[in-house]
């Protein structure tokens, strides 16, 4: 199957090529952009075909990552990938930031379990705990800096993302909210298409998904 992943959840705006049928990238394009997203995307797209070979109507699944991050952003990704798939007649699939990043810390750690941590500000951090198998030991979800601060004491496992100094102050090296966007592409092709279109990820706000509760991931 020939995945094409669009991210645009960050600063960076980026689209890769993934056959999974081989497990190979084809081709990639990214560009730290900050903001921008919608004037960019396409170019992004068209640099990542041609490097993998590979016409647009190839394509026969879109990922995007949904968040959380950028909500315009975020809500450029979404937009396009519906888009691209209602035109194609092919599936596309979310795949949330936080799992993203997570997955590249278990290539980093492999057998840990990891909790990825984005800082949000506004004295709140993103967080979602993984298993050492990459499978969600909870829901996504906003938490203030103390009750993220409370749940990292107690979590056994490896720490990724800008909110790590927050969450462990002896935390060495930079720590950004960051990933091959390969990373994307391999997750879109595990997801389950059936769950439905893509949807943005808020975690703040009036759009925000609703809080599960903040229990402590047994690892």
């Amino acid at each position: 199957m020939i995945i094409l992943a669009l991210d645009t959840a960050g600063v960076d705006c980026a689209a890769s090529v993934y056959d999974s049928s081989r497990n190979t990238v084809l081709g990639e394009a990214s560009d730290m952009i900050g903001k921008g997203h919608a004037e960019h995307l396409i170019g992004i797209v068209d640099r990542a075909l041609d490097q993998a070979g590979v016409a647009l109507s190839d394509i026969e699944r879109i990922a995007v990552t949904i968040g959380p991050g950028s909500f315009t952003g975020i809500r450029v990704g979404v937009a396009a990938a519906r888009g691209f798939a209602l035109s194609l007649g092919v599936p596309a699939v979310g795949v949330t930031t936080l799992a993203i990043m997570a997955e590249a810390e278990r290539q980093r750690s492999p057998g840990k379990a990891v909790l990825a941590a984005m800082d949000a500000k506004r004295n709140e951090i993103y967080l979602q705990a993984f298993d050492a198998d990459g499978a969600p030991l909870d829901d996504a979800r906003a938490a203030t800096v103390e009750e993220a601060q409370a749940f990292a004491a107690s979590f056994d496992g490896a720490i990724t993302g800008s909110a790590t100094p927050l969450l462990r102050p002896d935390a060495t090296g930079e720590h950004a909210n960051h990933f091959p966007i390969s990373i994307a592409a391999r997750l879109g092709a595990a997801a389950d298409p059936s769950v439905g279109k893509p949807k943005p990820l808020y975690l703040r706000g009036p759009d925000a998904k609703p809080q599960a509760g903040f229990a402590i991931a047994r690892v």
